[in-house]
């Protein structure tokens, strides 16, 4: 979409940012790359290590129903979604979703993905901090990342610099946020890779695979900060040019 003053509303991986032409555009450029690089890496070592079979020959679903057992999470239930890549622990509902290519699947990549997500319901059962701090700002932060792109947009389009700095602001609490997610997903897989090995579902070789699964992973909320951050510096930079 562009308007009279050759401001657009522009897809960037299913986020619409406000883009202007000048050059602050070629900031978001590094994190648009380790965004990309970022994504293929983790479906790069998912796939690869979703081909190699843990020796134990136990499936995810029964190996995360174990764990949750094992730590007094038997309330939790576990149910498969058909979701490619769609596996998460919902607090609200107090369920594991696995994919099928981890629920059906004993592989490394499906034993270090459902001991992750497990990892997260025992973040929440334990009170993990920065858990609690994520979800306290989250209603916020919801509304905020609804009112922030189109603050900026409106207010590059009529001129209007409270309108830019409102929505910069808006902007801020989506960063915050993804900051405090970043030790939650490192801490639950730090506690997937304890629990698989401590419980013997995987050896020493294939610890060293879920272990690469998992970082892979870890490094897409990296490159989404990164690219949060970027965006929020270019809005800065662009708010500040309307100044002069």
């Amino acid at each position: 979409m562009v308007d009279r003053k050759g401001y657009f509303a522009g897809n960037l991986g299913g986020i619409y940012l406000p883009l202007y032409y000048d050059s602050t555009i070629w900031i978001l450029i590094p994190g648009i790359l380790i965004s990309m690089l970022a994504q293929m890496k983790v479906q790069g070592t998912f796939n690869t290590y979703s081909k190699i079979k843990s020796q134990k020959g136990i499936t995810g679903s029964i190996v995360a129903r174990t764990l949750l057992d094992s730590n007094g999470l038997s309330y939790v239930k576990v149910e498969k979604i058909q979701q490619n890549l769609g596996d998460h622990y919902d607090p609200r509902e107090n369920v594991i979703r696995l994919s099928p290519e981890v629920y059906d699947s004993s592989s490394i990549s499906a034993l270090g993905v459902c001991a992750h997500e497990c990892g997260h319901a025992m973040q929440f059962k334990e009170g993990y901090a920065p858990v609690r701090v994520r979800d306290s700002i989250l209603p916020v932060v919801s509304f905020s990342s609804n009112l922030a792109f189109p603050l900026i947009l409106f207010g590059l389009f009529f001129n209007m610099l409270n309108l830019i700095y409102m929505g910069i602001i808006a902007f801020s609490a989506v960063l915050l946020f993804q900051l405090v997610t970043l030790p939650v997903e490192f801490n639950a897989s730090r506690r997937a890779i304890v629990a698989l090995e401590n419980e013997g579902y995987l050896n020493h070789e294939e610890i060293a695979g879920a272990k690469k699964v998992l970082s892979a992973a870890a490094m897409t909320y990296v490159a989404a900060t990164l690219l949060s951050l970027l965006t929020l510096i270019r809005f800065i930079s662009i708010g500040n040019s309307r100044r002069r």
